[in-house]
């Protein structure tokens, strides 16, 4: 750290202590080696002088009438290491010196003083307070980078699962505010969870594509207006194993979860759902919260085939399922939060759709 230097006529230090010999004494030191120095007599005076100009270190007598230089540095705890601190006092008491260190300080001098021990002192203050300054700075850049870098995988995750969903774009009957939906509940319910922010990302990318395996139904059962037959019921039901084979075999653990989600997704707590029957915590729960806020977005919008249902409805017609087909735990869990859910649906309404569908399938477009 040889490039750390010391620059005096660049450096200002305030010294504090109720004795005007004292203060003159120090200011003549330090002055004499380039500072700039200014004065203070007690605590307030030196709040004053601090809260009124720029100051890179204080030299301050411990004891003084009134408020003492322990409280001085109790103040200025939140601007260390903008101002750094050195006491100075006549005890050689070692648990006092001890104390200032803890509190803070850089350094503690005894009186009767010489002028290259408050030389010394001085200096290493200086030197530690750039050291601690050029130490933070870089953490800042370091956490600034961290937080682009993020940005970065968010952003390339989520043009992954858009390009994925975009193949399928055409074939479905769903909006794109509703995948956009579906996201924004799903990692929502995570963060209630108190999944990590990772996992939350990786589930608002994964879960909309819950449906991907649908490009691989017959467009006369994907697009037929009326009821599907049984032999039709069949083959539309093959759309979670379709989107699962997809997915499978990445990588990538957001496509992963996706390739869990697509499977799995109807399933049902009881064990009544398909395409493997399983029950309860079989199912993985990232797969049981996309089945929940779907069920949620699919009756609360208007589709061609029906009218949008009121709130009341849908979360009554979720209420009787508790712990058939949804997870009773994560029911729970949403309706205690339905506010947070009611605000995502409404501010991505369906009513803007063919714009929401551009940016959120076709994002560089």
């Amino acid at each position: 750290m040889s490039d750390i230097q010391v620059v005096p006529g660049h450096t200002t230090i305030l010294t504090v202590d109720d004795q005007a010999l004292v203060r003159l004494a120090l200011s003549r030191i330090l002055e004499n080696k380039g500072f700039q120095c200014l004065q203070a007599e007690n605590y307030d005076e030196a709040m004053a002088r601090l809260n009124s100009q720029a100051v890179e270190l204080v030299l301050c007598d411990v004891h003084m009438p009134g408020r003492s230089g322990l409280d001085l540095v109790a103040a200025l705890a939140d601007r260390i290491p903008e101002v750094a601190i050195v006491m100075v006092s006549s005890a050689d008491d070692t648990d006092l010196a001890m104390e200032c260190l803890e509190k803070g300080a850089y350094g503690y001098v005894l009186k009767p003083f010489k002028a290259r021990e408050i030389l010394i002192q001085v200096n290493g203050a200086l030197r530690r307070r750039m050291l601690e300054l050029d130490y933070r700075d870089r953490e800042r850049v370091l956490a600034q980078k961290v937080r682009e870098q993020t940005a970065e995988i968010r952003e390339s995750r989520d043009e992954i699962s858009f390009r994925l969903l975009a193949a399928s774009e055409q074939r479905d009957t769903e909006t794109g505010s509703h995948i956009r939906r579906i996201g924004l509940y799903a990692s929502e319910m995570a963060r209630l969870l108190d999944w990590n922010e990772e996992a939350v990302d990786c589930i608002r990318a994964a879960a909309p594509m819950h449906d991907i395996g649908k490009i691989g139904v017959p467009d006369r059962i994907l697009l037929k207006p009326g009821a599907l037959d049984e032999q039709e019921w069949l083959l539309m039901k093959d759309h979670t194993v379709i989107g699962a084979k997809i997915l499978q075999g990445s990588s990538v653990p957001f496509i992963r979860m996706g390739a869990q989600i697509a499977v799995c997704h109807h399933e049902k707590w009881d064990g009544s759902g398909y395409p493997k029957g399983l029950h309860s915590t079989q199912i993985p729960l990232e797969a049981r919260i996309t089945a929940l806020v779907d069920v949620y977005d699919a009756l609360s919008q208007k589709r061609c085939y029906k009218e949008a249902w009121p709130e009341d409805q849908v979360l009554s017609f979720m209420a009787e399922r508790r712990g058939t087909h949804l997870d009773p735990e994560l029911l729970d869990l949403f309706l205690q939060n339905i506010a947070l859910f009611r605000e995502i649906r409404i501010s991505n309404s369906d009513e803007d759709a063919p714009t929401r569908e551009r940016e959120f399938l076709h994002p560089l477009s």
